[in-house]
């Protein structure tokens, strides 16, 4: 996994396990993968894969069932979704709005490039993955 500078390890695996929930790859109820799993997947320290896991289960995403593992839980999507809305809102929004006053760009140049990034990922399954 390739990590960037701008945020926590923990944060950006984090990000990775909302990914998947949201995109049905982990549904509730289903097992994850163990902290030892990740961390080898993911090459990181299992310590840090441990302060993912408990961020998560801070946030009523995951529960662990001792001695089995950590599984989605029954609202993780819904969780999921709102934290992940909630970090959209106050991290990248803030950004997105600047950079459309520096380039003097509108909400209709904006809509016009979703729409045709829409048709772009019609036709290319994947691309906004």
């Amino acid at each position: 996994m390739d990590f960037k500078d701008n945020q926590a390890i923990y944060l950006q695996i984090a990000d990775l396990f909302c990914e998947n929930i949201l995109l049905a790859k982990w549904n509730a109820g289903d097992r994850i993968p163990s902290v030892r799993e990740m961390a080898v997947n993911t090459e990181v320290n299992p310590n840090t894969v441990m302060r993912t896991y408990n961020y998560l289960q801070e946030k009523g995403i995951i529960y662990n069932k001792r001695g089995i593992g950590y599984f989605v839980a029954d609202d993780g999507f819904e969780k999921t979704k709102a934290l992940r809305k909630c970090d959209f809102v106050t991290q990248e929004l803030p950004e997105l709005f600047k950079a459309m006053d520096l380039l003097q760009l509108t909400f209709e140049d904006i809509h016009k490039y979703y729409q045709d990034f829409k048709k772009r990922a019609e036709r290319s399954p994947g691309l906004n993955k």
